[in-house]
């Protein structure tokens, strides 16, 4: 994954515009911010966002720590829904954290 600061974060971002990820399906109960529609689908890193506390522990009343790297995420909408009628190049960006993206 890359070098470690002293909170246990990564200094550097995981992954860089450009790259290709896979949405994880981590099977996370309660507060997620990831849709399903977008699980399981590569899409393409359009930019870093910068490191939050995570949503997901915040939502337990946890104090989210450390901080995770977020991103945005470019996606094909004819790759998410086969049946898609919109024109072929039209796109969906969503907001991702780290723990659910891997590289694809």
């Amino acid at each position: 994954r890359g070098p470690r600061g002293e909170d246990g974060r990564l200094t550097m971002p995981r992954f860089q515009p450009g790259d290709r990820v896979r949405v994880l399906d981590i099977g996370r109960p309660g507060h997620v911010r990831v849709p399903f529609f977008v699980r399981h689908h590569e899409g393409l890193i359009e930019r870093y966002c910068g490191a939050y506390p995570n949503p997901e522990e915040l939502g337990h009343g946890r104090p989210g720590l450390p901080p995770v790297d977020l991103y945005r995420v470019h996606f094909r909408q004819a790759a998410l829904w086969p049946d898609y009628a919109g024109a072929p190049h039209d796109t969906l960006e969503i907001e991702v954290y780290d723990h659910w993206l891997e590289p694809a």
